[in-house]
């Protein structure tokens, strides 16, 4: 899991795409499923070195051991020539009287020393806890990818708002200059016709040009004055 997840997870850092989202994502899943199996199994051995009694129903051979001394196991080849009705209600009463007695057994007799036993499960209990200690820090790193990872895409959201703003700024004044071109443009008789020249009509153009660009230089610096722009 380390070997996949920490090379995904990085990749994706360097790179945000789509299909780097989807394998850490694929990652991630695996990881909740894992860390709570290893959770499962840490709380299990947990309550088994707690209770001696539980432990020491591990040790089946003495278990089985002080059955045979008390009576409880008997063969198979005893009463077989009775009737079958006989042996269901039999075998009915002799399993009632062998579990009320492997109970009582097992709660007062069975209590062999489950020193080696607390040693060896403790062992794994160690293992199990390391174990999940680095599930829990792959996981936190996840989470870190993942705020990581959203910073990111904010900042490169703000930088497309920026950039929206920006053409749009410069798109009205470029209108606002055809505009102005398009009306000196009109086809209607006045006296200017009579003594004005083709240059004129340039100058006029080219003033309005060069005003659309001084006022489209003007909003983006009052855009960055209130903080609008970077």
């Amino acid at each position: 899991m380390e070997e996949e997840a920490y090379p995904a997870l990085d990749q994706l850092s360097d790179r945000t795409s789509t299909n780097n989202l989807k394998r850490v994502r694929v990652i991630k899943g695996r990881l909740v499923a894992l860390n709570r199996r290893v959770q499962k199994v840490r709380n299990e051995f947990e309550h088994l070195l707690d209770d001696d009694i539980d432990m020491a129903q591990m040790y089946l051979t003495d278990k089985l051991a002080t059955l045979q001394s008390e009576g409880l196991v008997h063969g198979s080849e005893e009463e077989t020539d009775d009737d079958e009705e006989d042996e269901i209600l039999m075998g009915g009463a002799i399993d009632e009287n062998m579990s009320s007695k492997s109970s009582t057994v097992a709660a007062s007799d069975l209590k062999p020393n489950v020193e080696e036993l607390e040693m060896l499960l403790g062992a794994y209990f160690v293992q199990i806890e390391g174990i999940l200690n680095k599930l829990s820090t792959l996981h936190e790193y996840v989470h870190n990818t993942e705020d990581y990872i959203n910073i990111v895409l904010d900042d490169k959201q703000n930088q497309l708002l920026r950039m929206g703003l920006v053409i749009s700024t410069a798109t009205f004044m470029i209108t606002s200059s055809v505009v102005a071109m398009g009306f000196l443009s009109i086809n209607i008789r006045i006296p200017l016709f009579d003594f004005g020249t083709h240059k004129q009509w340039f100058l006029a153009a080219g003033g309005c040009s060069v005003c659309s660009v001084f006022l489209y230089i003007v909003a983006i610096l009052v855009l960055k004055w209130f903080r609008f722009l970077g």
